[in-house]
C-alpha cells in the first residue's frame, strides 16, 4: 500500500524581492528532503522574491491589465481569464498578507518559476526532486476553495489511466488523475492562509517523473463547453 506523507516546513522569514527560496528551504529542511519528494511552494511567497508588487491605489486597473478575457462579473468580483489560461477571481490579484498599500500579482511564468527553484534545489542537495507551486481557487460548480497547482516542475500533471482495466476487467477511456492538483491540495492542509507555513514536502506520491507543465492542466478553450 502507498503511503503519502505531507510535513510542513515552518520558520521561513518574511520573503522579499530577490530571495532565494530554493536556499532558504535547504536552511529550513535541507535534512530532511530525500530523492523524489513533491516540495510545494505557495504562490504568494513565489510572487514576493520575483517583485511582483503593484500600488494598490487602482485595484480595478490593476485586475483588467492582468485579465486577458472577462467571463463574469459581479459586484466588485470578476472571474476572469489571466494571460496564463487560468480562470480565477479577479486574475489572481491579491492583497492578504501583503505588507504595504501593495498588491501582489502571479508569477509570470509560474512553471518557468517552479523550474528555477527546482534546478536549485537539486544543485545544492544533489537529489532528484520534484516542484508545485500553488495557489487558492474557488470552482464553478462547488463551494469552497482549494489548493490547485500552477506551477510544476519534474514530473509529469498527470497519472494517464486510459488504456488500464478496471476491477471488472473493462478498459479505462477517459480517466486521467491530475495528480498534481491533488499534491496542491493535500499540502494545503498543513500549510494555509493564516498558518504562516508557505512550504510543504510531499512524500511517497505517485507522479510520473519528467519534464511536466502546469499549463498542461488548462483545458483548452474549444474543448470547454462552459465558456
Amino acid at each position: 500500500m502507498n503511503e503519502i506523507r505531507i510535513v510542513p516546513i515552518e520558520g521561513l522569514p518574511e520573503i522579499t524581492p530577490g530571495d532565494d527560496l530554493a536556499e532558504l528551504v535547504v536552511a529550513h529542511a535541507g535534512d530532511f528532503l530525500e530523492p523524489d519528494d513533491v516540495v510545494v511552494v505557495a504562490q504568494k511567497i513565489v510572487s514576493k522574491s520575483e517583485g511582483r508588487f503593484v500600488p494598490a491605489d487602482d485595484r480595478r486597473a490593476v485586475i483588467e491589465a492582468e485579465t486577458a478575457r472577462t467571463l463574469r462579473r459581479s459586484g466588485e468580483m470578476i472571474i476572469a481569464e489571466t494571460h496564463h489560461g487560468f480562470v480565477c477571481a479577479n486574475a489572481g490579484v491579491d492583497g492578504s498578507n501583503v505588507p504595504g498599500d501593495r498588491l501582489l500579482l502571479l508569477p509570470a511564468d509560474p512553471d518557468r518559476s517552479a523550474r528555477r527553484i527546482r534546478a536549485r534545489l537539486e544543485d545544492l542537495l544533489h537529489v532528484r526532486l520534484g516542484v508545485l507551486i500553488s495557489d487558492t481557487f474557488g470552482r464553478a460548480w462547488r463551494l469552497g476553495q482549494t489548493n490547485i497547482a500552477i506551477g510544476v516542475a519534474g514530473f509529469e500533471p498527470f497519472v494517464d489511466l486510459r488504456g488500464a482495466t478496471d476491477a471488472q476487467g473493462r478498459e479505462l477511456t477517459a480517466t486521467r488523475i491530475c495528480v498534481a492538483d491533488e499534491i496542491a491540495a493535500a499540502a494545503e492542509m498543513v500549510m494555509g492562509k493564516i498558518n504562516g507555513v508557505p512550504v510543504a514536502v510531499v512524500r511517497g506520491t505517485p507522479v510520473p517523473w519528467g519534464r511536466g507543465s502546469a499549463r498542461e492542466i488548462v483545458r483548452p478553450p474549444g474543448e470547454d463547453f462552459f465558456r
